[in-house]
This record gives structure tokens, sequence and C-alpha cells, in this order.
């Protein structure tokens, strides 16, 4: 195998070596799998879309076998999902999963499909954090600027969305509460067209993922003026935090990972794990990551689904708190 395995750190804190072994023994368990073509559904557009590509690219290389990226955006990642939960069980679908299907099990009173039943966990890639950026003719700088304008003319400053229980849409709602503001949604259906809408100037303020969101900022056409983290980012350490900027309990960031439709054998599941492993940790996609605005995760199955649990808890409070439904 024509890679490099390098040492991961898993959730728990553990290392897992030699990954060509791994995949070497989990391979020989599944025996002629895979023998076709993989199908990885993105069930959401922008920053999602470019960092499952990358995802999807180097699995091919290490399963020998290409893994296509089919791209089901809609219904807050719904769609995708649905789709992927009536898939066979047999390993050659693969779903995307993303923040947003932590929180859809509070945002929807009923779903086609259930998040921890119908799925098994393979991975969390990346951590995806967001940026505040604003269209230049919004004469605001600072988080301070932005909040002393919209409390001056309340519901005037609209902001762009990729649809109810996203994460752009989650961290504006919840710098909404915590900053105690007003700000008008502008849903889109995706990131894509919601950041290409404050682009254009057809809404003022979007918490965009930096993955999209970096090239327009430093050309210009957008101005960057806090991150979601809860520390500044070494790749940014201009911007300022939110939570620096006033409003310490605030933090978001979306993540991206990798499951399948429930039942899918384990031995292929280890499979598809150790693949996953090692197309995060080959050297030249996890520099293109960390490039992009992505930090590389890869963790155990274990790990990520626990991972799952405790965000959907801790989305449930700001839905329940903020009477925030879909429906």
């Amino acid at each position: 195998m024509n890679y490099i395995a390098n040492t991961l750190v898993d959730g728990a804190g553990s290392y897992c070596r030699h990954i060509p072994l791994m995949l070497f023994c989990a391979c020989a368990a599944a025996q002629n799998y895979p023998s076709k073509p993989l199908r990885y559904i993105m069930p959401t557009t922008g920053a999602s879309e470019v960092v499952g590509r990358l995802v999807a690219q180097g699995m091919s290389e290490v399963l020998g076998q290409q893994v296509l990226v089919d791209v089901r955006a809609g219904a807050g990642g719904n769609l995708g999902a649905e789709i992927a939960a009536k898939s066979p069980a047999d390993g050659y679908t693969l779903l995307q999963i993303t923040q947003s299907h932590a929180v859809n099990v509070s945002l929807f009173k009923s779903l086609a499909y259930d998040v921890l039943r119908d799925f098994t966990p393979i991975t969390k890639t990346d951590l995806s954090p967001l940026i505040v950026v604003v269209h230049p003719s919004l004469p605001v700088k600072t988080i301070a600027d932005l909040v002393r304008i919209a409390k001056a003319k309340p519901g005037a400053i609209n902001y762009g969305s990729a649809g109810v229980g996203t994460s752009t849409y989650l961290a504006t709602e919840l710098f909404k509460n915590v900053a105690g503001v007003n700000l008008l949604e502008v849903p889109y259906r995706g990131g894509a067209p919601a950041q290409t809408a404050v682009i254009a100037g057809e809404v003022s303020v979007y918490f965009a993922p930096i993955a999209t969101a970096l090239p327009f900022v430093k050309d210009r056409r957008l101005r960057g003026i806090a991150v979601g983290t809860a520390q500044r980012l070494p790749m940014l350490p201009e911007y300022p935090t939110v939570a620096e900027s006033g409003y310490p309990d605030y933090e978001a960031s979306n993540w991206h990972g990798i499951v399948v439709p429930a039942k899918t054998p384990k031995e292929i599941v280890g499979v598809l794990h150790a693949a996953a492993l090692a197309a995060i940790k080959k050297p030249e996609i996890a520099k293109r990551m960390i490039e992009l605005g992505f930090t590389p995760v890869g963790d155990q199955p274990e790990a990520f689904a626990a991972f799952i649990r405790a965000d959907i808890e801790k989305w449930r409070k700001v839905v329940q708190q903020k009477g925030i439904t879909a429906e």
C-alpha cells in the first residue's frame, strides 16, 4: 500500500498505529470487500462538501475503489440521511453526518430516520470552525459594532443561514441569545447559496465555515470580525473570538463524520474505519484540510458514537430554550 501510516490519537486519548496492518486484517475478514465503487452521500453543500470530497479522494486511494460523492442536499441534511438509512447495509453506501443531524433530533417532531438507531458510526473526520463575516457595506468591524447597530435597529440587520438546524443557523441563534440582539434570518438551500448571498450583499451577516469563507475574506469581498471557537485560531490569530469579545459562554463549530446504515457487518465497518483514518492522515490531505480551515480528527467508532449522543443533548437545550422548530 502506497501511503505512510501516521500515528493517530483516538477519542479516548490512546494511540492507534500501523494503519496498513489494521486495514489488511480488516480486509482479510471482509474477504473481497470492496469489489465495486462506493457511494458517499453528501447531505449538505458548502464547506461540508469540500471536506467530504477530500476524504472521499483519500479513501478511494486506500481502498482501491472509487468513493463517489453523491450530493443530496435539502431539508437541513435530512434528505440525504433518509436515503442513506434506507440503503442496504452492505458497506457500499456511506453518509457524511454533521452537527445538523444531531440538532434535527430536537428540531423535528418526526423524522424518517433515527440518527442513533439507523446508523453505525465510523469516525469523526474533522472539526470546522466558524467565522463571523459581514458584507463590506455594513459599517461593522467588531462584534461590539454589530451588537450596537443591531440593538439600535432591531430586526433591520439580516443574516444568511443554510436552513433551520444547520451550523450557520444555530451559531447565529446562539449569538442572538447571548448578545440579546434581533437579527432577521434569511434561509437558503445550503451553505453555498447562503455565502453567495452575503458576498452579493443580499444579506449582511453570515456565521460562515472558515473553509469556504476564507478566500473571500482575504480578497476583501467579505469582512471577518470574529471566530466562533473557544480560543483564537493559529491560522487566523488576528481575529478575536466571540467569547473574548464580551460573550464568554459562546462557542460554536461544525463537525463532520462518516456513518453507514445500521447492521453493516462489523468486519466491513473495520475496513471503512481503517481506510478513513488512513485517508485523513495522508500528509497531503491533512495539510490541505488544515489550509482550508478544517481540523482533522479521526477517532474510534465508539468515541464518535458517544460524541454524537453528547452533541444531541447539547443542542437540545438550545433548541428548547429558543423554542426553535422546523415544522
